[in-house]
C-alpha cells in the first residue's frame, strides 16, 4: 500500500468520525494552591468542537487523493 493511499484513509476515517461525533472532551489537570504540605489540584474538562465544514472537507480529500491514488496505478 503506497504512502499516499494510506493518507487518503486516513482523511476518509478521521472525516467521518469528526462528522459523527462532533468533537471530543478531555480532561487538564491544573496546579491551582501549593502552600507548604498542602496541595490543591483542579481537574478542567474541556471540549474541542470540529466544525461541519472540517468534517466534510477531509472525508472530500480523502476520497479524491484516493481516486487519484487507483488512477495513477
Amino acid at each position: 500500500m503506497n504512502p499516499l493511499r494510506s493518507f487518503a484513509i486516513v482523511l476518509i476515517v478521521a472525516g467521518a468520525l469528526a462528522l459523527a461525533y462532533g468533537g471530543f472532551s478531555y480532561t487538564r489537570d491544573t496546579h491551582a494552591v501549593d502552600i507548604g504540605p498542602l496541595q490543591l489540584k483542579v481537574q478542567e474538562r474541556s471540549y474541542l468542537h470540529i466544525p461541519i465544514w472540517a468534517g466534510l472537507a477531509s472525508l472530500i480529500a480523502g476520497v479524491v487523493l484516493l481516486g487519484s491514488a487507483r488512477k495513477s496505478r
